[in-house]
């Protein structure tokens, strides 16, 4: 735990030695407000809820979270320090789920910093709060399993632009795969039990039910189980690399 607190540390504080840190910050406010209160007729609907709010996180996260997973290990097979890291006495099991926490901690200070937007809704009407809670758990759960997918591809290559799209682009079929775009691919030729799996796949629909308030064990158990899977495919990834 001492090792994995260390990696956390460095890695978090490598965020805010440069100025990716502050523009993604201010981006992800910025665009948070905007699509609320612009795009998403937050006063015009008379409602107190945060609806409008976390509606656009998983369209949000679709861009900004692989432009924060892009350089968590191509950058470092890009400059040779991976190599330097490897050599410490560090497994790679502590140094993915070092940066992965990191970065997932960088997510939530830039959550943290649209609570404004919940004191604006109190301050409005009466809103249950209780459903912001758990859609703002749903959100950070979210965050984190698209970051796992960023960081397993980010160490396939050493190229963050090639990291950045190939994350995008998974990251948007996992979002889309409860929808007819691309069910309809599977139908014709697929039995309906993995019709249904590739359904049960789709971020935006566990995502969903969490913001109307439903904290289903279901809905936690898919995006662990998420993060799990893609950190253990990192690990492997990383091995591999290495032994090469």
């Amino acid at each position: 735990m001492a090792t994995l607190w260390v990696i956390f540390r460095r890695e978090l504080a490598a965020y805010f030695t440069t100025p990716i840190a502050y523009v993604f910050l201010v981006i992800f406010v910025f665009l948070s407000g905007i699509f609320t209160f612009y795009l998403g007729d937050f006063f015009s609907r008379g409602q107190a809820d945060l609806q409008p709010f976390f509606g656009f996180h998983p369209w949000l996260y679709l861009f900004l979270i692989p432009a924060l997973s892009m350089r968590l290990w191509a950058e470092e097979r890009r400059s040779g320090t991976v190599e330097l890291l490897l050599t410490l006495p560090v497994t790679v099991t502590q140094a993915v789920l070092g940066k992965f926490l990191a970065a997932w901690c960088f997510t939530g200070i830039a959550l943290a910093l649209t609570a404004p937007i919940w004191l604006t809704v109190n301050f409005l009407g009466d809103p249950d709060n209780g459903v912001i809670l758990a859609a703002y758990l749903g959100s950070l759960l979210m965050a984190g399993a698209f970051l796992a997918v960023g960081a397993c591809l980010s160490a396939i290559t050493r190229n963050q632009v090639i990291a950045f799209v190939v994350t995008a682009v998974v990251c948007l079929l996992l979002i889309l795969s409860g929808f007819p775009l691309v069910l309809d691919f599977f139908r014709p030729w697929a039995p309906q039990a993995l019709v249904d799996a590739v359904a049960s796949l789709s971020f935006l629909t566990h995502f969903s039910a969490i913001t109307r308030g439903v904290l289903d064990l279901r809905d936690v158990i898919y995006f662990g189980s998420m993060i799990a899977f893609w950190l253990f495919a990192n690990v492997l990834v990383v091995e591999t690399r290495k032994a090469a």
